[in-house]
C-alpha cells in the first residue's frame, strides 16, 4: 500500500489497447511488472513516464496529481533496454544533461553527475565517450543518468534484457542502488531481477491485473500459468485429496505442503526438473506415481523436455535416450511429497 504520501497510486486506462490497470508502489517499495508479450507493460511504463495520454484515469505521485503533466515536469526516471546515450557528449556530460535541462547550474549539474556516477561505480568512466563502453558500462551510465535527475518515481523497462549475463550482474547491483528510498516499478522476463530487486510481483493478462503479491509468494504459489511459467513451474488442477492433490489428468501426487480441505478444488505446484520419469510396467508399482502417455519431447535449456498428458518433465539426454522416450510411449512419473505444493487457486 501506499504510505506517508509519497508512493505512487495510478489508474492507467487505454481503451485503444485494451488496458485498465491500478497499480500502487510504496513509497520505497519496487513492484515488478510481468506478463507476456502483449499484455500492456509497456502501455502502463509509457502512460507513467507521460509519454501516452490516459483516458479516465489518473497517476499521482507524492500527493501530486501527474495525470496532465507534461513528462518533464513529472520528476520520474526512465531506465530502457538500451541506454541510446548523446555520442557528442562526454560520460559526465551524459549524465549531468538531465539536471541541467531542468534547470540546475553548470556545477550543480557537474557535481550531481559525478555523485550519480560514483553511486553506480562508474566514476572511472567520466571523461569516457560512449562508443568506447561495453553494453554493461553504457547501461551502468545510463540508470546514474536517471539517478541524477533525482526522480520521484524509477521506471526501469527490461533494463538487462540487451545486456550479456556478466553484464546483467554487475548492471543489476546498480539498480539495486538506483531503486533505494523511491518507489520503482521494474518491467522484466527475468525471475532472478525480480528477485534481486522486487518486493512484489503484479502480473498483467491482456491488459488487467490477473495475480499480485509479495515476490517469493508469487514465485513459490502462483496462482495464473504464466506466474508458473515465470517461476519455472508446472501448475496441476485437481481436486484436494487427505494427502495431496487428485489431478485432472487421474492418480494421485502427495504433497508435504497442503493446507486444501479434501475434495475442494485446488492447484499443486512443482518444477519440472523433480519429476522422475519410468517405463510404465517396468517394475514400479502401479500405486506410485502418476501415468501419462508421452505426447512431446523436445530440447530444453540442455535438458530434454518431456511433455506427457497435463504434466511436464525435464530431464537429461541420457535419461530420454535410456527410456527411448518418444510420443506415444506411456511413462509414470513420480514427484517426492517435498517437491508438491498444494494450496487453493485464485
Amino acid at each position: 500500500m501506499t504510505t506517508g504520501g509519497a508512493g505512487l497510486s495510478a489508474h492507467v486506462v487505454v481503451p485503444e489497447r485494451h488496458v485498465d490497470v491500478r497499480l500502487t508502489i510504496g513509497p520505497e517499495e519496487c513492484v515488478a511488472l510481468v506478463g507476456p508479450n502483449g499484455a500492456g507493460k509497456s502501455t502502463v511504463v509509457e502512460a507513467l513516464a507521460g509519454l501516452l495520454r490516459t483516458r479516465g484515469g489518473s497517476v499521482v505521485l507524492a500527493d501530486r496529481n501527474l495525470t496532465a503533466l507534461p513528462t518533464h515536469r513529472r520528476r520520474v526516471g526512465l531506465v530502457a533496454q538500451r541506454p541510446d546515450l548523446f555520442g557528442h557528449r562526454t560520460v559526465a556530460g551524459n549524465v549531468a544533461f538531465g539536471p541541467r535541462a531542468a534547470g540546475a547550474t553548470r556545477r550543480e549539474a557537474r557535481l550531481r553527475s559525478a555523485t550519480a556516477l560514483a553511486a553506480v561505480g562508474a566514476s572511472g568512466l567520466a571523461d569516457r565517450a560512449p562508443a568506447t563502453l561495453s553494453g554493461g558500462q553504457a547501461q551502468r551510465v545510463a540508470v546514474a543518468r536517471a539517478l541524477a535527475t533525482d526522480p520521484a518515481l524509477l521506471l526501469l523497462d527490461e533494463p538487462t534484457t540487451a545486456l550479456d549475463v556478466d553484464a546483467r550482474a554487475e548492471v543489476r547491483e546498480a539498480l539495486r542502488t538506483a531503486r533505494g528510498g523511491r518507489p520503482t516499478l521494474l518491467v522484466t522476463h527475468d525471475p532472478l531481477e525480480a528477485v534481486a530487486l522486487a518486493d512484489r510481483i503484479v502480473v498483467l493478462q491482456d491488459g488487467r491485473v490477473v495475480e499480485a503479491g509479495p515476490t517469493d509468494v508469487v514465485l513459490r504459489t502462483p496462482r495464473t500459468p504464466f506466474a508458473a511459467s515465470f517461476s519455472g513451474l508446472v501448475l496441476l488442477a485437481g481436486t484436494a485429496t487427505a494427502t495431496g492433490i487428485a489431478p485432472v489428468g487421474g492418480g494421485e501426487l502427495v504433497s508435504a505442503t497442503h493446507t486444501v480441505p479434501p475434495g475442494r478444488s485446488a492447484v499443486a505446484a512443482l518444477h519440472p526438473t523433480a519429476a522422475r520419469l519410468h517405463r510404465d510396467g517396468a517394475g514400479l508399482g502401479l500405486a506410485r506415481g502418476l501415468g501419462r502417455t508421452v505426447i512431446a519431447v523436445e530440447p530444453r535449456d540442455g535438458l530434454v523436455r518431456v511433455r506427457a498428458g497435463d504434466l511436464v518433465a525435464d530431464v537429461t539426454v541420457a535419461t530420454a535416450a535410456a527410456l527411448r522416450l518418444e510420443p506415444g510411449v506411456a511413462v509414470r512419473i513420480v514427484v517426492d511429497p517435498d517437491e508438491v505444493s498444494v494450496y487453493a487457486p485464485a
